[in-house]
């Protein structure tokens, strides 16, 4: 038998991998940022804004041209846009303002779906107006990992996106699983009016005429066309426009300023009255402030505020909450691609929706906040740790029921923000629901909180707290009264003898933390215990553009440690230690509501080295575990009530000359 040898077969080349779907960053553009939609929701309560597109109708019609879910990951253009190669064969579309796009050189069109090819060069040029905004949308979306439930960046909170900050050149973006376009372009009707005059929908409220504006006011603000300002960004668009005469002498216990309340949550398109400055909050705007704002435009016309540009004109158009365009329309419903806000008027009711009583000694109104949201207030407009204690009940009690259709709930000093999916829960079904709420809440008297006695270190007078001073004064106003020193016009505004005085008064308090999210990122609003110890100054009129992060200031009566850096108004203090651990993934807020910060001192070298320590993972923070008791707390006010009243006095009486300065310089408007 033969045998015959049959070779062994040749190795066979390993198939070679499919290259991964990415886009790799040529040119990072001007301010161009990862973003998703709805964006980071669930933590306004705790400061942090949803972030996301602010057109979000140019970003969600393009994911939906291209078959993507509508929130899917894609980048925001300021100004100008990237240029991107891609690896795989990849389609795209760009929408928003307009702007010149290419690929591989060659001219594309807006609007429409692209194929990119492997190895492709996509490149957004700078925006031609009018809009500020352009949008790049991938088939597949881009995949980053998760902060909080999104890939949203916010810029100054350093997370979300690319590493929490806009593109880098030479950054990679990894794209989902790659599909086909569901359509060749977004219908014309669909796509939004872009101009250089606006028109917004606005809801009445929350803060209207008469009890905060006078009628004449609030007839210029919905009657005047407003111009937008250069100092404009996400988290706020700054307008320039007539000064309000305001009904209010001033803030009382909230400010001396008669635009300054007792903090409240914001709702994201709220005109607020920062002073006499309107800014129309921006989906990276803060969540919780103490500033009246009489108008909030409507969810479905928020898009617009993406688009505004400096020097574009805006006019407020009232509309009545029912006839709003819905949020979730993206067609011809949306109304987006008409220049002008049909209107037959808005509800007329200055903004509040209903008044009643919680109970024997407490009224209730709630006031519209929004077509989407309602803002429950408790009391009268004074610091009462009472209400505060209502508000809790009321919110511990919205937890507890998790009614469907509530979206977000943000507790104030003495007030309460329900945001809600109107398509869920209408308003008018809300306002039911929370009355028969409050039947159900127990006595204020008997709430029992935990209240942990948590310390911190203060560097009084901190020297990056006076470079914030100095840079006001160089580039908003060196006129202010609270400059050059703001411990100085605190002790003046309280009637102190020292500014030592100042000094023993804050490092003697325990300061009870009412809110949290003042100003981004876990930081709280909070107040003394002890009447005696507070301090009660006004807000910088208008706000600072920088603020350096964990300064401790003071506005109305109420005492805020800084989030991040960014704009602000209390007066400062000092700096402690973070108050938000980007380490932790889960409650990176240091605080909780009913805590007591009390302050140990420490030198501006020693507050450095600790915020080194924290920033490295090191958080060593001493707490102390205890109990709020609001009757045992009624008792300790009525056992030292004549001398809390003395204090009251004196106060009150430089609380008066102040304003009446004010008044004599036109700080206030003229005589």
């Amino acid at each position: 038998m033969t045998v015959v040898e049959v070779p062994a077969p040749a190795p066979q080349p390993e198939a070679a991998e499919a290259p991964a779907a990415v886009v790799d960053v040529v040119r990072p553009g001007i301010l161009v940022t990862v973003q998703d939609w709805p964006g980071r929701v669930g933590y306004w309560h705790v400061g942090v804004p949803p972030s996301g597109p602010m057109d979000d109708l140019s970003f969600r019609l393009g994911n939906r041209v291209l078959g993507n879910a509508e929130g899917a990951a894609g980048l925001e253009c300021t100004l100008g846009g990237p240029t991107l190669r891609f690896a795989t064969a990849t389609w795209v579309c760009v929408t928003g303002a307009p702007a010149d796009v290419t690929v591989d050189g060659a001219p594309v069109e807006q609007w429409r779906t692209v194929l990119v090819p492997a190895g492709g060069v996509l490149e957004v040029g700078a925006i031609r107006g009018p809009g500020m905004r352009t949008y790049v949308l991938f088939a597949g979306g881009i995949e980053l990992p998760e902060y909080l439930g999104s890939m949203a960046t916010f810029m100054l909170g350093r997370f979300g996106g690319s590493a929490g900050a806009a593109l880098r050149a030479g950054e990679i973006l990894p794209l989902g699983a790659p599909r086909d376009p569901l359509a060749t372009a977004v219908p014309t009707d669909d796509r939004p009016a872009l101009a250089k005059r606006w028109e917004l929908a606005v809801t009445e409220g929350p803060h209207g005429a008469p009890e905060f504006f006078t009628r004449a006011d609030f007839d210029a603000i919905v009657g005047t066309d407003y111009e937008v300002h250069f100092n404009s960004d996400r988290t706020g668009v700054r307008l320039i426009g007539p000064k309000p005469e305001w009904a209010r002498p001033d803030g009382g216990e909230a400010g001396l300023h008669p635009s300054n309340i007792h903090d409240t949550p914001y709702s994201v398109g709220a005109l607020d009255f920062t002073g006499d400055t309107p800014i129309l909050l921006g989906p990276d705007g803060p969540s919780l402030g103490g500033f009246v704002c009489p108008v909030t435009v409507v969810a479905a016309d928020r898009w617009k505020l993406g688009q505004l540009s400096p020097g574009d004109a805006v006019r407020f158009v009232p509309v009545r909450r029912e006839h709003a365009a819905s949020l979730r329309e993206l067609g011809p419903g949306r109304r987006a691609s008409w220049p002008s806000v049909l209107s037959a008027g808005g509800d007329g009711d200055d903004g509040v929706l209903r008044r009643a009583e919680a109970d024997a000694e407490t009224g209730v109104t709630y006031r519209r906040a929004g077509d989407d949201g309602v803002l429950v207030e408790y009391g009268a407009m004074t610091l009462d740790l009472g209400l505060r204690a209502r508000v809790h009940a009321l919110h511990q009690h919205l937890l507890a029921a998790n009614p469907r259709g509530v979206v977000e709930l943000t507790p104030g000093v003495r007030s309460l923000q329900i945001r809600v999916d109107p398509h869920v829960l209408p308003v008018p079904v809300l306002l039911e629901l929370l009355a028969e709420a409050e039947r159900e809440l127990p006595a204020g008297a008997d709430l029992v909180v935990s209240s942990r006695t948590v310390h911190l270190p203060l560097s009084w007078d901190d020297p990056a707290t006076k470079e914030a001073i100095t840079r006001y004064m160089h580039g908003v106003r060196a006129d202010a009264p609270w400059c050059p020193w703001n411990i100085e016009f605190i002790r003046r505004m309280n009637g102190l003898a020292t500014v030592q005085d100042v000094y023993d008064t804050v490092f003697g308090a325990k300061y009870l933390v009412l809110g949290l999210g003042d100003v981004y990122l876990g930081a709280p609003v909070a107040t003394p215990i002890d009447p005696r110890h507070r301090l009660v100054t006004t807000k910088y009129n208008p706000a600072r553009t920088w603020t350096p992060e964990n300064a401790v200031g003071i506005g109305g009566a109420y005492l805020c440690i800084y989030g991040m850096e960014g704009p602000g108004g209390y007066q400062f203090v000092g700096r402690t230690t973070q108050v938000w651990n980007h380490a932790a993934t889960e409650t990176p807020w240091l605080l909780r509501y009913f805590d007591r910060i009390s302050w140990y001192p420490v030198s501006a070298e020693e507050l450095l080295d600790m915020r080194a320590d924290f920033a490295a993972g090191k958080v060593e923070v001493r707490a102390e575990e205890g109990e709020f008791r609001l009757a045992d707390y009624r008792a300790f006010l009525a056992g030292n009530a004549a001398d809390i009243d003395r204090f009251r006095v004196v106060q009150a009486k430089a609380f008066v000359a102040e304003r009446d300065s004010w008044r004599r310089a036109g700080e206030l408007g003229a005589d």
